[in-house]
């Protein structure tokens, strides 16, 4: 509740933003399509990511969809001699650009995971178990162009977006966030809570992601 409190506060402040700067001149890039890839998901979750945003003269949309990651396994997750992959992470954002560069989103994800023991092929009849984690957060985002004051408009769309996301889970298509197993290693019942989709099993995120704006600022 608190954080669906927090958020629909800041749904609301996003839109009393829009209406009161709507007479404002547009921003640089606004009306623009753009495609970004995020550099953590190969460099550090070994698969891949791809947005792509649009946006209007305050607001600011995107679709960003993950795939094929790992996450490194922490706490029970090693213990247990598990690890967990991430066959995608999906969902939108809505936010209000504060700036030509700078915007604030809200952010409602789908996150699925696979259970498997550490050692064992990545197939349909090893995974021991299979669940969903749904997010609802805020993302910051500032959005770099390089080259924006080229006299080329080929140039001024290439792109960099920095982000920090914070996504804590509203909830899983686990009982209770959490599933009991037979564990093949240990020999005993083991539990197994709802991962968090950020770094070390937190909600925070942080990445950088390149691509490109088209038509120009």
């Amino acid at each position: 509740m608190k954080y669906t409190a927090i958020l629909l506060f800041t749904i609301l402040a996003i839109w009393q933003l829009n209406a009161q700067t709507n007479s404002e001149k547009s921003l640089l890039y606004s009306n623009k399509f753009s495609i970004l890839a995020g550099l953590i998901q190969p460099i550090v979750l070994k698969g891949g990511n791809v947005e792509i945003t649009y946006t209007t003269k305050r607001l600011i949309f995107d679709y960003s969809h993950g795939f094929n990651l790992n996450v490194a396994p922490l706490g029970d997750i090693k213990t247990q001699k598990l690890t967990l992959a991430i066959p995608y992470s999906t969902g939108f954002g809505v936010g209000y650009r504060i700036n030509s560069f700078l915007d604030i989103r809200v952010e409602p994800k789908l996150h699925s995971w696979d259970v498997f023991y550490e050692n064992d092929a990545q197939t349909a009849d090893n995974k021991i178990h299979n669940y969903k984690t749904f997010t609802l957060g805020l993302g910051v985002y500032y959005r770099y162009f390089p080259f924006r004051n080229s006299k080329s408009k080929i140039l001024q769309g290439i792109t960099t977006a920095t982000s920090v996301r914070w996504w804590p889970n509203i909830g899983s298509t686990l009982s209770n966030d959490e599933f009991i197993y037979q564990n093949s290693y240990t020999g005993k019942q083991e539990t197994i809570k709802a991962n968090n989709i950020g770094i070390v099993n937190t909600p925070f995120i942080f990445n950088i992601s390149i691509g490109y704006t088209f038509g120009g600022k």
